[in-house]
This record gives C-alpha cells, sequence and structure tokens, in this order.
C-alpha cells in the first residue's frame, strides 16, 4: 500500500471535469440553425416568385427556377442547410477534460493532452483560452464561448493556477514587415501568416500551423482584427539558477 496517498488525493485523480456546450445549449443552436434556414429557404421561394412577375429584374433564369420548385421543398433544403451548419459549428466548439494529472482540449477532432506540471497559468484572453508554460510561452490557444467564471473555478478546483488576464499583456507589439527585433526566420513565418490571416481569417489551418512554427522559435503571437502581435519569450539565465 503507498501511505503518501491519501483518500482525498485518490478521490481528487479520479475526478474528471468536461466543460462544453451543455445539452440544451447543443440543442437550441441546431434549433436556431433549422429555423433560420428554412426561414431563408421560404424567403428566397417567396422572392423568386415575385422577381418573375417583373420582367425588367435581374437574374430571371435563376428566379424562374427557383420558382418552378413546389413550395415546401425550399424551406427543407434551408432546414437541411441549417442542419449542416450546426454540425459545423459543433465540430468546432471546444471542449475541455479537466483532470489533477492533466487537460486535455479537444477541437475539430483533434486532441491536445496536457500534463498538470506543465500548465503554470490558464486564462482568458478575449475569446480565447490561453495555457501558458514555466518559461512564458504559450502551450495553447483555442476559442472559447464558455463563461469565464465556469472556467476559474473548474481550473482552480483542478489545482491549476488561474489568471483573470493574460500577465503577459503588456508584452505584446504590433508585427510590422522585418521587424529589426525579430530573427528573419521568425519575420518571414509571421509575414507567410499574415498573407494566410488576410486571405482566410484566425481559424485557418495554415495560421494555426504557423503559429506553432513561431512558438518553436520562442516567439509568442496574438490576432486582433487580423493584425499580428507578438512577443518574445523570456528565456532562463542558467548562472541565476
Amino acid at each position: 500500500m503507498d501511505m503518501g496517498k491519501s483518500p482525498e488525493r485518490d478521490r481528487q485523480s479520479a475526478q474528471l471535469t468536461v466543460l462544453g456546450r451543455s445539452v440544451w445549449g447543443t440543442v437550441g443552436v441546431y434549433v436556431a440553425f433549422v429555423a433560420a434556414g428554412a426561414g431563408v429557404g421560404w424567403l428566397v421561394g417567396v422572392l423568386a416568385d415575385w422577381l418573375v412577375t417583373l420582367p425588367w429584374a435581374p437574374l430571371q433564369g435563376p428566379a424562374r427556377l427557383l420558382a418552378s420548385i413546389p413550395g415546401p421543398w425550399l424551406p427543407v433544403v434551408g432546414s437541411v442547410a441549417g442542419l449542416v451548419l450546426g454540425l459545423v459549428a459543433q465540430h468546432e466548439e471546444l471542449v475541455i477534460r479537466l483532470s489533477a494529472e492533466s487537460v486535455v482540449l479537444s477541437r475539430k477532432g483533434r486532441d491536445q493532452e496536457l500534463p498538470h506540471d506543465a500548465v503554470a497559468t490558464a486564462c482568458r484572453d478575449g475569446k480565447h483560452l490561453v495555457l501558458l508554460g514555466h518559461d512564458g510561452g504559450e502551450l495553447s490557444r483555442e476559442p472559447c464561448d464558455l463563461d469565464a467564471g465556469r472556467l476559474a473555478d473548474a481550473f482552480t478546483e483542478h489545482g491549476y493556477p488561474w489568471a483573470d488576464a493574460d500577465p503577459h499583456e503588456g508584452e505584446f507589439r504590433r508585427w510590422v514587415p522585418d521587424a529589426p527585433e525579430l530573427p528573419k526566420a521568425a519575420n518571414a513565418l509571421l509575414k507567410a501568416r499574415q498573407g494566410a490571416l488576410e486571405k482566410k481569417g484566425p481559424s485557418d489551418d495554415d495560421v494555426r500551423e504557423l503559429r506553432e512554427e513561431l512558438a518553436r522559435l520562442g516567439v509568442v503571437v496574438r490576432d486582433e482584427k487580423r493584425r499580428q502581435y507578438w512577443r518574445t519569450v523570456r528565456q532562463s539565465d542558467p548562472a541565476a539558477e
């Protein structure tokens, strides 16, 4: 028998907290998307019927085609489209699994598991959940719509340090091409990432992968309105240890 473990410690180790949208919240999202899709389908049918009565109106061909479709079908097609959008939205939502041993972040079918001891600070930065390592680098930055109070309670309950804001927020500087404070490799990655960010948006896989490449160079990047802000990770001084 291991005398070093107490029953309370065993209980905490076995406890798992899962954070994500509630069942009723998920149902509400699907209902909203399906209802919106049905409404759009009905509106498209009404507009098509109106356009075919106006010989001078543009898009007469598509309007006649839509007007020829039996009335109930357009709302049905819209409902199916809304259901698909609901599935996409659920696929992109962040699910967090917390225990005394690790935190697992699941999004878009991908899992990232971080040991408890690797996480120095957890915080919300705008609409993102940020997990920081002991060197100040970002272990993870994921879009998260969950209530900040709910997040704070869950993380602290499992022994993860929580901050109300990013403790390094004041260190970020706006990136400009060929910033002299950055190495050439980092500037090249930031330039490529800026192009992907402007064309595809912050959720694109290329944008995410380039963030990870920058992290390997000791550069942390955050986005605001498709502008990039950066800071470097402070390296520990071996002589001070």
